[in-house]
């Protein structure tokens, strides 16, 4: 059983499902830390909004991608008690045909969503085991589900994650952790607003619309409470039916 308020870490914070997943778990109750790199005036902005609707979160920048400064900040976070919610939600695209990709394209999107995934969630597993209660929840996508042409770096690292997510899963679950991920299709983001029209989704989607981010936090705030304990290991797919 949990004890309310939880500390919760997103990373990603500051991009607009990040956005979503924070409003939902400060509105749960929990003590929610936004994560930015680039963006922590953001992050600053989101908190103060939070904190102004009578819940509770702080702003926190680092870069998912440097092991030495993540490692810095998580610590820090650490000393006012263990972080037992973690969203996993820094990600990037840097799309390409693979014939045409360079190294740098491979690397950096590698790095923000497997590196990172490990640079932040290694050093919140211990505290976390202690308390014997935890929820990390990765954000995967449907691309490393199905591929998409043009995204092979991506579907890549989404397909790591998703086995990361598997395989810690079972190393935790004795302790009433619980590690799961979602992967989202196309999601109503001003991102996708760019790559993807009416009759483009209709034709894609099933449901013949976009997710909206309201529904991916949802389904995170879902797998972080306590009706979700017996779910874990599982990757949890929000398309609107496209697989």
């Amino acid at each position: 059983m949990t004890v309310s308020p939880l500390r919760a870490l997103v990373t990603g914070g500051s991009g607009e499902i990040g956005t979503a997943i924070c409003r939902r778990l400060a509105a749960a109750g929990h003590h929610v830390t936004i994560h930015a790199h680039q963006n922590r005036r953001i992050a600053d902005a989101l908190a103060s909004e939070i904190n102004a609707a009578g819940y509770s979160a702080e702003g926190v920048s680092f870069d998912v991608t440097d092991a030495v400064s993540s490692r810095a900040q998580i610590e820090a976070l650490l000393l006012q008690g263990p972080i037992q919610i973690v969203v996993n939600n820094a990600g990037m695209h840097d799309d390409a045909v693979f014939p045409g990709m360079n190294a740098s394209q491979w690397h950096r999107v590698m790095d923000v969503t497997v590196n990172g995934f490990f640079n932040v969630t290694q050093p919140l597993m211990m505290p976390m085991i202690r308390t014997r209660w935890g929820r990390v929840v990765n954000i995967s996508s449907v691309s490393s589900l199905i591929g998409n042409r043009g995204q092979v770096n991506y579907s890549a690292a989404k397909g790591a994650l998703n086995a990361a997510t598997r395989s810690l899963a079972t190393e935790v679950a004795s302790r009433g952790i619980t590690v799961n991920a979602v992967a989202p299709g196309i999601i109503d983001t001003a991102q996708t607003r760019q790559l993807f029209d009416a009759e483009a989704i209709a034709r894609l989607v099933p449901m013949k619309r976009a997710g909206r981010c309201e529904e991916v936090a949802d389904l995170v705030g879902f797998l972080v409470s306590d009706q979700a304990a017996y779910i874990t290991g599982q990757i949890l797919s929000i398309n609107g039916g496209i697989i």
